[in-house]
C-alpha cells in the first residue's frame, strides 16, 4: 500500500473552517450547552470554536487508548444529555466514521439522550459510515485520497 499524498491545511484555512462551523451553529435553533473536543484531533478545533461562539468547552481524550479513561468521561456526558444538557462533539475529520460510531455507541450504551447530542467536524467524508450535523466542508474519499495535515500536526515528534 502506497503512502497517500499529504494535503497541508494552513492556519488561515483552518480558521475559515472554524468560522464556517460557528456560522452554522449561530444559524441553527439548536444551541449546545457545551462543546466537547475529542482528543487528539478535535481538541484544537473545539478550543477555537469555543472562542468563536462563547460556548464552554469540555474534552475527552479518545486517542490515548487508556482503558476506561475515555469511557468514564463518555458516561458522564451520557448522564448529562439524559438530564437535558446539549452536547456538541467536535472532531477534525469524519473520515471512516469509526471514531464517531464508537462515541455514539458508548454514549447511547451509557443512557445518553440522542436528541441532545450532535457532531461537528471540519472535514466530512461523504463516504463515511457516520453522519455529522455540522461540517465546514465535504470530501469524497472515492476522489480525494490525500492525508490531511492540520496545523497542530506540524509539531509531530521526530
Amino acid at each position: 500500500m502506497s503512502t497517500p499524498p499529504l494535503a497541508y491545511i494552513g492556519h488561515d484555512r483552518f480558521v475559515a473552517d472554524v468560522r464556517a462551523l460557528a456560522a452554522l451553529l449561530k444559524a441553527d435553533d439548536w444551541r449546545p450547552d457545551f462543546l466537547v473536543g475529542i482528543g487528539r484531533g478535535g481538541l484544537t478545533p473545539a478550543v477555537y470554536l469555543s472562542h468563536a461562539t462563547g460556548i464552554p468547552l469540555l474534552s475527552v481524550d479518545h486517542s490515548s487508548h487508556v482503558p476506561t479513561f475515555g469511557d468514564e468521561l463518555l458516561a458522564r456526558l451520557a448522564a448529562s444529555t439524559a438530564t437535558g444538557t446539549r452536547i456538541l462533539i467536535v472532531d477534525d475529520i469524519n473520515d471512516s466514521g469509526r471514531t464517531l460510531a464508537y462515541l455514539r455507541k458508548a454514549i447511547a450504551a451509557a443512557g445518553g439522550d440522542a436528541p441532545n447530542l450532535r457532531f461537528a467536524v471540519l472535514i466530512d467524508n461523504i463516504r463515511s459510515i457516520e453522519t455529522v450535523d455540522y461540517r465546514a466542508r465535504t470530501i469524497d474519499r472515492d476522489e480525494e485520497k490525500s492525508w490531511f495535515v492540520f496545523p497542530w500536526e506540524a509539531m509531530r515528534s521526530e
